[in-house]
């Protein structure tokens, strides 16, 4: 069971701006954030990292944040309607399109999703089963 993301960033709230729009369309908001650390949870949730399923922050080494090639984190849409919505919301809010929303493999029900990279160029995909 994961118990949390970390995905490195460049700039914090750049990367915070996108992830605020891509997480309000599944549901989720900013419950914290200091010292270069942006923590995302369910809104209504609690306050503090605890409360968290995914932080933004500079790597810990002091290097620069780069993405990782084939590395990529997927979070999971109630409905395709959703899965749109977060879309279309994380391209307004500067990142760049990976894969329009739409089933995989397509014209297969079962799996409806998109692909996105953040500012720093991190990849994430939104989901919805069935």
């Amino acid at each position: 069971m994961i118990g949390y993301v970390t995905i490195g960033a460049l700039d914090s709230e750049q990367s915070g701006k996108f992830y605020d729009a891509v997480f309000d369309a599944l549901g989720h908001d900013r419950r914290t954030e200091g010292g270069g650390w942006i923590g995302y949870g369910p809104k209504g949730g609690g306050e503090g990292f605890a409360d968290c399923h995914t932080a933004l922050c500079p790597p810990f080494d002091g290097q620069p944040a780069r993405a990782g090639n084939g590395i990529m984190v997927a979070y999971q849409a109630k409905t395709a309607t959703e899965v749109d919505a977060a879309h279309a919301a994380g391209l307004a809010a500067g990142g760049t399109d990976e894969g329009a929303p739409g089933h995989r493999p397509p014209g297969t029900p079962g799996f409806y999703g998109s692909y996105l990279r953040d500012p720093t160029g991190n990849k994430i995909a939104i989901f919805a089963a069935g």
